[in-house]
């Protein structure tokens, strides 16, 4: 964004790229957690559980490009340092469970994991909306991905 594009955004652009450094972070522990429980999975169908777990891990790591590429164009830096990632975050890191063949599990912490990052999205959303229409575009379409992650995930639980 340019100087313009800044001084346009009816809002804190301080107290913004913080809330957007914060759901970077959320990025990429979500991200490393779907990849980390995508290449550990085990059991029956473990394949198709792998395949869906990296397909949303891709995603999670977009967001994150997306985020970092938003933060720079409003005149800051995503955090830099991995050791700070979880530290800044929303949420902390949400352990996989031991047992890499338990896939009610697996989908209870990560629809959890979407959950957290709909509220994430949709407080960022309402803070920017008529605000700041850049941000606010991108985090609505980033909400939808994560309506849509968390939804099919609850499709596949186990009732």
């Amino acid at each position: 964004m340019g100087k313009q594009a800044r001084a346009i955004v009816d809002l804190s652009l301080k107290d913004l790229i913080k809330d957007l450094n914060k759901a970077y972070c959320d990025e990429w522990l979500a991200y490393y957690l779907y990849w980390y429980m995508a290449q550990a999975v085990s059991g029956r169908g473990y394949e198709d559980m792998a395949e869906f777990l990296n397909k949303i891990a891709k995603d999670e790591l977009e967001h994150a490009t997306e985020l970092a590429d938003l933060i720079i164009k409003l005149g800051d830096m995503p955090i830099a340092n991995p050791m700070e990632i979880e530290k800044n975050a929303n949420s902390p890191y949400m352990m996989p469970p031991k047992n890499t063949a338990d896939y009610n599990r697996i989908i209870r912490i990560v629809t959890e994991a979407e959950a957290g990052a709909i509220d994430v999205y949709n407080k960022i959303a309402k803070k920017t909306l008529g605000k700041d229409n850049v941000t606010y575009q991108l985090v609505t379409h980033i909400l939808a991905e994560e309506v849509t992650h968390e939804e099919m995930f609850e499709n596949l639980l186990e009732r």
